[in-house]
């Protein structure tokens, strides 16, 4: 296939030369039209000097006066020659330049009649002008036809040159528009050079992302593909740190267990020991496998409403909490959405709203707002409410799954990291009236 810059050059190329011959067709059959144009002035002025020359005596006898015998219809051999006919097409009148050329065959023309033409004689093209007159004499009127008939020769000769020095003239300007073309290509695709160096040397490990300013055209593309290279490298460091924060987190129950297993214990107290190391475990891989495949914001992710996302959710967790049936409150316009990973979304809702659930004594309260370049959405229940204690270690950024505390712990934890991700903001507050109220604040969708 063929690169774009030898696409863009022979499409250049093409219509440059397309242009070119049909310029050169439109001034070529201009020329001729010009230059036939030229003939016939030539030949009419030529008749007219002959009709000048001319007398009609009273017998009807039609003179041409010797002066006309210049140097062009004068002697034979001559470019140029003519005749006159009457009515009866007979030839009253010849130029000496006719003697030795064979007078055509013409039409006899009306009084003020006129005729311009190409004709053959002798396979040779001449071109003919007529003119039909009548002279008013005391005994009548003698109508006559003056013809006057030139050979093609200049003419051809003048359309020659003239092509000549057209198709000169175009081929040079062709070939200087095309030297133009392409050093102005050249200089016009630079950043699509600079973008594909830009890649090579992401690919090879020169560099990590695209340098460098570039048009407006490109921005968009440059900056899309910046974001998901960083996206790339934040999904690769988070998948790193979870395999690190992991086994760090694996570190304290497998030496317990290791301890449970040699220990002199009772069996039944080895048995609950181990037991609750293995929840415990199986707690910990579960959030450390959710916080690595996190996939946080991405270029051309779809738009995701969110009223209709916190209605699947709500009904869902219900599910698991059959004997409670809180007055749910949704307070969220049909128009907010956001540009977020499905996972992650029903991730964030998930813990909220399970948690609301789990603590809630009558009602659950979920918003959502727009504020300045931010959605705001706030999940409240009527609970117990978080330790202020527990608020602050929920917060604390570094602490893991084996760490949180029980109940809203764990599952906070998770909606911190991933909000971290979507570089956004999560409060945790207790109301004034009991409970507590999350806050999540996201950027807003463009």
């Amino acid at each position: 296939m063929m690169s774009l810059n030898q696409r863009i050059l022979f499409s250049a190329t093409l219509v440059l030369l397309i242009f070119i011959i049909v310029i050169a067709l439109t001034l070529d059959r201009a020329f001729n039209e010009s230059a036939r144009l030229g003939v016939q002035d030539r030949l009419f002025a030529k008749l007219l000097m002959i009709m000048g020359d001319s007398e009609l005596e009273e017998s009807g006898t039609l003179n041409v006066s010797t002066n006309l015998l210049d140097a062009e219809f004068g002697h034979l051999n001559s470019d140029a020659y003519a005749f006159i006919i009457d009515q009866a097409n007979r030839i009253v009148w010849r130029s000496t330049s006719s003697l030795n050329e064979k007078i055509p065959a013409v039409d006899f023309l009306e009084k003020g009649k006129k005729k311009f033409a190409l004709i053959l004689i002798g396979d040779e093209p001449h071109f003919i002008y007529s003119y039909g007159v009548a002279w008013d004499t005391p005994t009548g009127d003698y109508p006559f036809t003056f013809n006057v008939i030139i050979n093609t020769e200049l003419f051809e000769a003048q359309i020659e040159r003239y092509r000549e020095d057209l198709w000169g003239g175009l081929s040079v300007m062709a070939i200087l528009l095309l030297i133009t073309q392409m050093m102005a290509l050249r200089w016009g695709l630079q950043p699509l050079r600079k973008v594909s160096a830009d890649l090579a040397a992401i690919e090879s490990g020169q560099q990590e992302n695209l340098q460098g300013n570039y048009p407006s055209e490109l921005k968009l593309l440059t900056d899309s593909i910046n974001s998901l290279i960083n996206h790339e490298h934040k999904q690769q460091k988070r998948y790193r740190n979870g395999l690190a924060d992991l086994a760090h987190s694996l570190k304290t129950p497998l030496a317990i267990l290791q301890g449970a297993i040699n220990s002199e214990e009772e069996e039944q107290s080895r048995r609950k020991t181990i037991h609750e190391q293995i929840d415990r475990i199986d707690n910990i891989i579960q959030y450390q496998l959710r916080r690595a495949a996190t996939a946080g914001s991405s270029p051309g992710m779809g738009l995701i409403m969110l009223h209709p996302m916190i209605d699947r959710m709500v009904m869902t967790v219900e599910k698991a909490y059959r004997s409670k049936h809180p007055n749910i409150i949704i307070d969220i316009d049909d128009s907010i959405g956001l540009r977020i990973d499905e996972g992650d979304l029903m991730e964030l809702l998930g813990n909220l709203i399970d948690n609301a659930f789990k603590w809630c004594r009558y009602s659950i309260h979920i918003s959502a707002s727009y504020q300045d370049n931010w959605i705001t959405i706030q999940v409240q229940d009527d609970g117990s409410g978080i330790p202020s204690h527990e608020i602050a270690r929920i917060l604390e950024r570094g602490v893991r799954a084996d760490q949180s505390t029980p109940g809203h712990g764990i599952g906070l934890a998770i909606v911190r990291d991933i909000i971290q991700v979507y570089e956004g903001e999560l409060a945790i507050d207790n109301n004034p009236k009991g409970g507590a109220c999350i806050t999540l604040r996201l950027k807003k969708s463009k």
